[in-house]
């Protein structure tokens, strides 16, 4: 019959002080396998970097097909969603889905980020509030960029709705490349090693800045800092994008290696509205 072995306590790591760690919490279409991957990791980099810890907290909202209907039932569960994730008492909540959001209509973020921080107050755990969508604008806007190009695995009418909300939003999208790819686990299994190549055949002339996944499922931060070095632009994502909300919602700078320039700490986020 076997057994533990033995060990001394003193071998177990010590945890952290709780005013050491920060709970955030995220709200996830329920096909989703990447966000609770990416985010992660990114947040591993920072706890490296500046010892803070970070700890994740999810709801999940229905949603297996990136098709109108789906992403309207998805949209209708973000209070309840929000409501679930704020019982864990979580700092920030970030709605974690793009096209969602982006498909309800122009300025369609303000809105959804309002119905969640609302959600949560209401259930006595208020807390900031970002969206992938609303962070992607933001980011943009302060970050200086005009005109930008993107990478999207939606099907060809989603990608011309997120390139007219973008457009919306004041930007200019010089080219976007859909890779046609409606069901959402087939998403998160794309490989990001050809996302380079993929990059390589963006117009490119004049933009600002490339979005290389404009989708949180969509498989990117292995390629965002070799597409970064190789064209010569920043680089970014819907999750990085996510990311520095979070941390400017923390008060926190982020020191990020490896994914691009906007999370090295190079960029500081402008004062902007977050929900709240």
């Amino acid at each position: 019959m076997s057994s533990l072995p033995d060990f001394a306590l003193s071998e177990c790591p010590a945890p952290a002080p709780a005013a050491d760690t920060t709970r955030v919490g995220l709200i996830v279409p329920s096909s989703n396998t990447t966000m609770e991957t990416e985010l992660p990791e990114l947040f591993r980099r920072q706890t490296e970097a500046t010892g803070h810890r970070y700890t994740f907290h999810s709801a999940r909202a229905g949603m297996r097909r990136v098709n109108p209907e789906e992403l309207r039932a998805m949209v209708g569960k973000a209070a309840d969603c929000a409501a679930a994730v704020s019982d864990a008492d979580v700092e920030v909540i970030a709605y974690a889905c793009l096209v969602a959001v982006m498909a309800q209509g122009p300025g369609a973020h303000i809105q959804a980020e309002a119905v969640i921080a609302k959600a949560a107050a209401e259930n006595g755990r208020p807390a900031a509030v970002t969206s992938s969508a609303g962070a992607l604008v933001r980011t943009l806007r302060s970050m200086g960029v005009r005109r930008v190009s993107m990478v999207t695995p939606y099907m060809r009418p989603l990608t011309q709705m997120v390139c007219d909300y973008v457009t919306g939003e004041g930007f200019e999208v010089v080219d976007a490349i859909a890779l046609e790819v409606a069901d959402n686990l087939a998403v998160g299994r794309l490989n990001p090693e050809n996302l380079p190549e993929i990059a390589r055949g963006l117009k490119r002339n004049g933009v600002d800045a490339v979005v290389l996944s404009a989708c949180v499922q969509m498989p990117s931060l292995a390629a965002v800092q070799c597409v970064e070095d190789e064209i010569g632009v920043p680089v970014i994502t819907a999750a990085t994008a996510t990311a520095f909300e979070i941390f400017f919602a923390l008060g926190h700078r982020p020191a990020i290696k490896g994914a691009g320039s906007l999370l090295s700490g190079v960029w500081p986020r402008q004062a902007g509205s977050l929900a709240v």
